[in-house]
């Protein structure tokens, strides 16, 4: 029981890191204002309480989603 905990805190940490990475990256791409105004003001403009709600959510789907495959598979 313990370790299964374990899996899914690390794989939903996991994805949330992926969400994040993608959006700072897209702060810094040609379109974004990372380059304008830098990287703490891109870190300041991604990390909202909005952000991770929204990362929180699709972890947890993503969790979700990736368990289903794996027990069917």
């Amino acid at each position: 029981m313990k370790a299964n905990v374990w899996r899914a805190f690390v794989e939903i940490s996991f994805i949330i890191f992926l969400f994040y990475s993608n959006l700072l990256m897209g702060e810094f791409e040609r379109s974004g204002m990372g380059v304008k105004r830098g990287v703490v003001w891109a870190i300041h403009d991604v990390f909202t309480a909005a952000n991770f709600g929204i990362a929180t959510i699709a972890a947890l789907i993503g969790y979700v989603l990736f368990e289903f495959l794996r027990k069917k598979f």
